[in-house]
């Protein structure tokens, strides 16, 4: 009976470690076509919003860096943290395009990209996905689609995807 027990253990971690294999410690290429620091100039009836927000991103492999620039007539946050209705923020994570569409995962950061725990404006996950409109090697055209406005983004810098050890 011992040696039935052993034998369906020694099966059961054989198919267990055969079906598992490892991934390698190494960050993904990402789609060659995003790869690039892209720069939205202008915001499409601005002067007639409330509030908008200005987008740079730097793409590089499987990884982003997003700064955010919001301009706003209203104050929706304490007077220390209004700053006259302009402010920065930042994120970082990796990315997944799949068809036309575009998946942002990541968290809030101070500006040079270190986790932001506390403090104004937005702390935590970072998640927006955006619709590819329309694509060329110097220009973008994404849709968010949590609010359905569009984001035209320039390219500022092209970037070669060299994958770096995790």
């Amino acid at each position: 009976m011992l040696r039935k027990d052993f034998c369906f253990l020694l099966l059961a971690f054989c198919f267990l470690f055969s079906a598992c294999r490892r991934l390698p410690d190494v960050q993904g290429k990402g789609a060659v076509l995003l790869q690039g620091v892209w720069v939205q100039d202008t915001v499409p009836l601005a002067e007639q919003l409330l509030s908008y927000t200005s987008h740079k991103f730097k793409i590089t492999c499987d990884s982003f860096y997003v700064d955010l620039t919001t301009y706003s007539k209203v104050n929706y946050y304490s007077d220390s943290c209004f700053q006259n209705g302009v402010w920065k923020e930042y994120a970082k994570g990796i990315y997944v395009m799949r068809s036309d569409s575009i998946f942002l995962e990541g968290t809030y950061t101070y500006a040079n990209y270190k986790q932001k725990l506390s403090g104004c404006y937005h702390i935590g996950r970072y998640i927006k996905s955006f619709k590819l409109k329309k694509a060329s090697a110097s220009e973008l055209l994404l849709e968010s689609t949590d609010n359905q406005r569009e984001l035209t983004l320039k390219l500022a810098e092209k970037i070669i995807c060299v994958p770096k050890e995790l």
